[in-house]
């Protein structure tokens, strides 16, 4: 059996073959186009696949998805946002081959429950920070997908400092105060003058008043989501991971901070919060034990 891994996220697409525990073994990735989406995503696909023969996907995808249809409709791939039906279009390219879905965050909440920090826990939350905010939960072992595949897409839960329009058409999701791009927005709003979201780390670990009280004011939006998905979900941990949770002190401390203010019923006083650590390739490698496992 040949099991594939295919990410899609608003900034990178990614696709792999894995091994038998689901970790990528030779990872490929290229930016998401603007346009002509899938036909990067099928070379991408055609690449890693070469000549095997690829008996089961397992797709990753920005959200939101539709497991029960096969589609995907992410908010930060403009192309798709109106629904794409992508296991079919993957079926096309590996027609043998079982096809399975899940949701950004829910692949990398499966990642970290085997193979990162989540090992040894029933329950978690995964939250992945970066283009946009997504999550994914564990219950018991395993993923806990909801109706239509979506249970756990935190971003879109509102945030009491959201006053943004958010792509998804409501106001106010935290992905609209906390994402990368957004704290970006927020900062050069008030004067500065950075290019993007690392910059804005280096400049607020450095000392720029206006960088830091950016992250702290994305930390401390965060951190009240956190408390609350929490105090919903009764999960006693919850990883932190994507491009953005990199940013270090300057968001990590406020996020902490508010979730134990905001955490105050007793089963939620022992909540851990922790970064992921599978890094860049968390994603991916959900997709993959999600291609191998039953």
């Amino acid at each position: 059996m040949t099991a594939l891994a295919f990410d899609v996220g608003g900034t990178k697409l990614a696709a792999s073959t894995v091994g038998d525990n689901g970790i990528p073994l030779a990872p490929l990735s290229v930016p998401t186009p603007t346009t002509g989406v899938w036909d990067a995503a099928a070379t991408l696909l055609r690449h890693a696949a070469g000549d095997r023969a690829i008996t089961t996907v397992g797709i990753a995808s920005a959200g939101p998805i539709d497991t029960t249809a096969g589609t995907v409709a992410p908010v930060n791939i403009a192309e798709w946002a109106t629904g794409f039906a992508l296991v079919d279009a993957v079926q096309t390219l590996f027609p043998a081959a079982r096809i399975r879905l899940v949701g950004d965050g829910a692949a990398a909440a499966l990642a970290e429950h085997r193979h990162g920090a989540g090992r040894g826990t029933a329950d978690l939350l995964s939250v992945v920070l970066s283009t946009g905010i997504g999550g994914g939960l564990v219950l018991n072992g395993r993923i806990a997908p909801g109706r239509s595949g979506n249970a756990g897409h935190i971003g879109h839960m509102t945030s009491a400092y959201g006053v943004d329009q958010c792509a998804c058409g409501a106001t106010g999701c935290i992905e609209t105060v906390a994402s990368g791009p957004a704290t970006v927005r927020w900062a050069r709003s008030h004067g500065w003058a950075g290019d993007d979201a690392m910059a804005l780390c280096a400049d607020a670990a450095a000392g720029n008043r206006t960088a830091a009280t950016a992250l702290e004011r994305a930390g401390t939006a965060l951190g009240q989501i956190l408390a609350s998905a929490a105090a919903l979900t009764d999960v006693g941990l919850v990883v932190v991971g994507g491009g953005f949770a990199q940013a270090g002190p300057p968001l990590w401390r406020p996020m902490l901070a508010a979730a134990a203010r905001y955490g105050r019923l007793s089963f939620l006083r022992d909540l851990r919060i922790v970064p992921a650590e599978l890094g860049p390739l968390g994603t991916l490698t959900g997709a993959g034990v999600l291609a191998i496992e039953p």
